[in-house]
């Protein structure tokens, strides 16, 4: 018997758009606090489990070399984990990225090269694609950074249930963004989105569940 809750996806594209995490700059106190707190996973397991995947975002960025970048194209038929934040972002977003990045060291040489590790970000005002492969590189040189216009990376996090808002200056000065800070992954097999990760989810829990994702099967 899995142990991993079902939810359809229908359902939870409603209600991740209202899990969104309030980031700000790095002194911005009030930063990390928590819209919503929506979780399908039992807490024992760190994999929600779609039984209605997601189609794969229909999206075409610029990568950090500055290169058009295909979406589906270019990770087709390949394990994925897309996830939607910014480099400016004091906590959730590094974290994440580095959770990931310590769970993929884990993995066999030839594994490591499988997996695509995609960050779109939502401050594309801030986060060019200088900068954007600065901070990447810092977590993980093989992970790729999107950038583009805002409308566009609001619509594509909106096909997998992710909810963002253009980054909003305070009266203090600090900018809030406000996004949804789930990881999907997406199976080699289908290129459907069939997993999802919260934002508390650990790197241990990423480094087990790593080698199931690899083959397109549920943790």
């Amino acid at each position: 018997m899995r142990n991993t809750k079902a939810v359809t996806a229908v359902a939870f594209a409603a209600a991740a758009a209202l899990a969104l995490s309030a980031c700000g700059t790095a002194d911005d106190k009030a930063g990390s606090s928590a819209v919503a707190d929506v979780s399908a996973a039992p807490k024992d397991k760190a994999a929600t489990v779609l039984d209605q995947p997601f189609t794969k975002p229909n999206l075409v960025l610029t990568d950090t070399h500055g290169k058009e970048y295909d979406l589906r194209e270019a990770t087709k038929g390949k394990p994925t984990l897309i996830y939607f934040g910014y480099t400016k972002c004091p906590d959730v977003c590094p974290l994440t990225m580095s959770n990931i990045s310590l769970a993929k060291r884990e993995l066999p040489k030839a594994d490591q090269e499988k997996l695509q590790v995609v960050f779109v970000t939502t401050d594309p005002e801030r986060d060019t694609p200088a900068s954007l492969g600065k901070w990447l590189s810092a977590q993980d040189p093989s992970f790729t950074g999107l950038t583009g216009d805002f409308p566009t990376i609001q619509a594509g996090a909106r096909q997998i249930g992710i909810g963002i808002d253009a980054p909003k200056k305070e009266k203090d000065g600090t900018v809030v963004s406000m996004h949804g800070a789930q990881v999907i992954a997406f199976s080699p097999k289908t290129d459907q989105g069939y997993v999802l990760y919260g934002e508390d989810t650990t790197a241990e829990e990423y480094t087990k569940d790593l080698p199931k994702l690899l083959k397109g099967e549920a943790p």
